[in-house]
């Protein structure tokens, strides 16, 4: 089978949340599986593309409207993520250091959708499936339906994935002439809500809707930011396929980022090392239980919560706990967190930013992950910390719900129901109490750390939708 990603990031070109890591490792699970996979992406001014070697395999020029912007399709040479992996290339819209955040970013991924089917087209790839994630491609199965210049590529099968639909890529009317001429009686699949929504238009025109977990796809049908009639409506192609991790890459038997690698066999002497190191580095002391963060500092993700619910943890538990928070984001809570370093010195930390290898020392050497959100359509970190064996508290949302059951039950971590500092800091409380009690925390451990997230069944899934609906084709 012949599957095309297309996705505004993939980890390790061009990372900003769990959509890179999950389009970076898919792909490569996919093509294990016997598949011919491509992954295409904005070709960003990132480290990955500066250090890398690409070969330009073809040029061409976008037309959006009025505007005319040259375009290069560059290829990696070596194929060393495990696929073929291409960058769009448009300088005077992508040679920027970040990936999102710009006035034009609608022009910006509009025309990287566009410049993707021109190459298709012109190099004459009939790909099986596209599978598109997001927004940010959102316009890909409308285009090949409906725009007359890809007529040839009309019975390619799509799919749009759904890694956070809070983000639907709004634009207005007098943007439509940007979209190659259609056929004007399928206007109304762009329009929802009195605007066009690149999202939405996904969801109409794709053969297949995927979420990133079970209980988000139940929950986009009842809140949505104003998509939940077409969630429902849409629900018979839609399904909702838990997130994988790679195994590869999050192995602390492997893992070059660790101070001391470890197994579930050894994790308790191998955890405590790591932990050294990193209340080495931060000031802690290691002889405490560690409650750390690792995200982005938004409401969706529960950050502003952290700083009241720190405050309050640490006081009622002076001198017992350490919380240490690696995130950026909000500059009013990025600057609530860093007042609280000098009151609790020895016991409270925060890293303002985000790296990579100290994620992973993180990850490694904490006892608890806290993740409150509000919002979380899968998540990633619960999967990592639970195979680093690490203990997750986590707000039942989402992927959370799906993969987090509380010890009380049984399970291998511990939940609440509410994102509120009061549910936060009594969660805390119960981890302090299952710290204290060596053979269960251990026993609990053990037992994240059993668990498979890997992508090979998740890899099967895919496939099998891939399989439905081209078979719905030939019928």
């Amino acid at each position: 089978m012949e599957i095309f990603h297309i996705s505004a990031e993939c980890y390790p070109m061009a990372k900003v949340g769990g959509l890179a890591d999950v389009v970076g490792a898919l792909p490569k699970y996919q093509k294990n599986a016997g598949h011919q996979v491509r992954v295409v992406v904005p070709g960003y001014d990132t480290k990955f593309k500066k250090e890398n070697v690409f070969e330009n395999v073809y040029s061409g020029n976008v037309k959006l409207g009025n505007f005319d912007f040259p375009f290069s399709v560059l290829k990696e040479s070596t194929d060393k993520l495990g696929y073929e992996l291409y960058l769009i290339e448009i300088k005077e819209l992508f040679d920027r250091p970040n990936v999102y955040g710009y006035e034009d970013d609608i022009e910006r991924f509009l025309s990287f959708q566009i410049a993707a089917l021109d190459w298709i087209l012109a190099e004459n790839i009939i790909p099986d499936v596209i599978n598109c994630h997001d927004h940010h491609t959102g316009l890909i199965p409308f285009m090949l339906k409906y725009s007359y210049k890809y007529e040839v590529l009309s019975n390619v099968r799509t799919v749009i994935t759904i890694h956070n639909g809070l983000y639907q890529g709004w634009f207005d009317y007098d943007k439509m002439n940007y979209l190659p001429e259609f056929d004007v009686r399928h206007a109304g699949f762009l329009e929802w809500n009195n605007s066009l929504n690149s999202l939405a238009v996904a969801v109409k025109c794709a053969h297949a809707v995927t979420t990133v977990s079970p209980s988000y796809l139940d929950e986009i049908n009842v809140s949505a930011n104003g998509l939940e009639s077409l969630f429902n409506k849409v629900r018979s192609k839609s399904i909702g396929i838990l997130n994988g991790i790679d195994i590869e890459v999050w192995n602390p038997l492997t893992d070059k980022m660790l101070e001391k690698h470890f197994s579930i066999e050894d994790f308790k002497t191998g955890k405590q090392k790591n932990k050294e190191k990193l209340c080495e580095r931060f000031d802690l002391d290691p002889t405490q239980p560690l409650f750390s963060f690792i995200g982005r500092l938004f409401e969706e993700k529960g950050g502003d919560l952290l700083p009241q619910a720190s405050a309050l943890a640490l006081s009622e538990n002076l001198q017992k706990i350490n919380i240490l928070i690696l995130g950026s984001g909000n500059p009013e809570i990025e600057t609530q967190l860093l007042q609280l370093k000098e009151q609790y010195k020895g016991n409270y930390n925060v890293f303002i930013g985000y790296n990579e290898e100290l994620s992973h020392l993180i990850y490694a050497g904490s006892d608890f992950i806290l993740m409150p959100s509000r919002v979380e359509p899968c998540g990633l970190n619960q999967m990592y910390a639970l195979r680093y064996g690490t203990v997750p508290i986590v707000r039942k949302t989402g992927g959370l719900r799906d993969t987090v059951i509380d010890f009380g039950d049984n399970g291998n971590g511990i939940c609440h129901d509410q994102a509120s500092v009061g549910d936060i800091f009594y969660s805390i409380n119960r981890a302090v109490k299952l710290y204290a009690d060596a053979e269960e925390f251990n026993k609990i451990r053990e037992k994240g750390m059993a668990i498979d997230h890997s992508w090979e069944r998740v890899c099967q899934e895919y496939i099998e939708i891939y399989n439905q609906i081209i078979q719905k084709n030939e019928n």
